[in-house]
């Protein structure tokens, strides 16, 4: 199958008081860079980073990997407009992973296990992970039969709607990870994920 990674790059990061979080170091690489560089060592066949805000400073961290930008220009409007613009860049591809560039402990295995997933005579399916005691995360793989109403995405609401909509044609795939539900949004949760690590 033809799958894309659609990386959501463009947010404001106003939770972080003046700080970027994409543009934060993870063992001498900024997150960003990080989250692109995974996505482009998995399986998938081509990867849009979807930029917005500080626009040229996060380009400036994509240097060096293979993928496509796209900008969206109304970033502020939510993350609705981004997998939009994201979906449609993806062109022809038969799905599309919905990737967050600000979960750092994404790994190419973690999105090579939700596309192993993937059934291609099945265009309406959509793939979930969920850890182990059952809350829902991210990534989340979309079939192409879902590409029309992805690409009509505005606001902050994401896709919630549509996989609310969609439960049917959703399958599950269970990961024992805290990866797909650990975002760092604040300067606080910085520093509570790398005291973790540290330990």
């Amino acid at each position: 199958m033809n799958i894309a990674i659609v990386l959501l790059a463009a947010g404001g990061s106003t939770r972080m008081r003046g700080g970027d979080k994409l543009l934060e170091e993870i063992d001498g690489e900024k997150l960003l860079h990080r989250s692109a560089r995974v996505a482009c060592e998995s399986d998938a066949q081509s990867v849009v980073v979807v930029l917005g805000a500080r626009e040229a400073e996060r380009r400036a961290a994509l240097s060096g990997l293979s993928l496509t930008t796209v900008i969206n220009a109304d970033w502020a409007a939510g993350m609705g407009g981004s997998i939009a613009a994201g979906v449609k860049a993806a062109g022809d591809a038969d799905a599309a992973i919905i990737m967050l560039a600000d979960m750092p402990d994404i790994t190419s295995h973690i999105l090579n296990r939700i596309m192993a997933a993937c059934d291609p005579n099945t265009p309406d399916q959509i793939v979930r992970p969920r850890d182990g005691q059952g809350r829902w995360g991210n990534p989340v793989l979309f079939c192409d039969g879902h590409f029309a109403a992805l690409s009509i995405l505005n606001g902050d609401q994401g896709a919630q709607k549509l996989l609310m909509k969609s439960k049917a044609s959703i399958t599950p795939v269970t990961l024992e990870s805290h990866a797909i539900t650990t975002d760092l949004d604040t300067p606080e949760a910085w520093a509570d994920w790398r005291a973790g690590r540290s330990r």
